[in-house]
């Protein structure tokens, strides 16, 4: 059986994109995020060789100790196969500890290790400079702003995508 016939001009359609990436806002997000993330990222990983998911696992835990690795997940929206691999490789580095919950010996919990302190404390600031240095070009009024459309958009844009009632 051979494979089926690609039209000329490799299958696309000249002139009939139905989704305009430069203004859908789900797409701007994605690249916004990924852009500052991949910057705020160059200051602890080439200090710490950490990645992404590990840097989000060991701020979630500085202000959560005693979490989860599935409440890390909610927190952080990442997937649980991402943090199980963050929580992995942070614990093999000696940046995390997991312990057993007091009352459910079933259920494990995870905080920052001595040395995993040492680093959040050194690359906390750090980060804070870089958005910082991110948001200088807004007045104290679109900060104020963004952050309302931001808060807006995290509240009720889940429900609605998933068929919950809009706004």
């Amino acid at each position: 059986m051979s494979p089926p016939e690609i039209p000329a001009g490799g299958g696309q359609r000249p002139n009939r994109a139905l989704l305009d990436l430069e203004q859908f806002l789900p797409y701007r997000l994605s690249v916004l995020s990924n852009r500052v993330s991949g910057n705020i990222a160059r200051v602890y990983g080439d200090r710490y060789g950490l990645v992404i998911p590990e840097w989000r696992v060991m701020t979630v835990l500085a202000l959560y100790p005693g979490s989860s690795a599935s409440e890390v997940s909610d927190r952080t929206a990442m997937d649980k196969v991402a943090v199980s691999r963050a929580v992995a490789r942070l614990l093999e580095r000696g940046f995390i500890k997991r312990e057993m919950h007091g009352d459910d010996r079933r259920r494990s919990v995870l905080a920052l290790s001595e040395s995993g302190f040492e680093a959040y404390e050194i690359i906390a600031p750090m980060v804070i400079d870089c958005e910082r240095r991110l948001l200088a070009p807004l007045t104290e009024e679109e900060r104020a702003t963004l952050d309302r459309l931001i808060d807006k958009l995290a509240d009720v844009g889940l429900e609605s995508m998933q068929g919950g009632a809009a706004p």
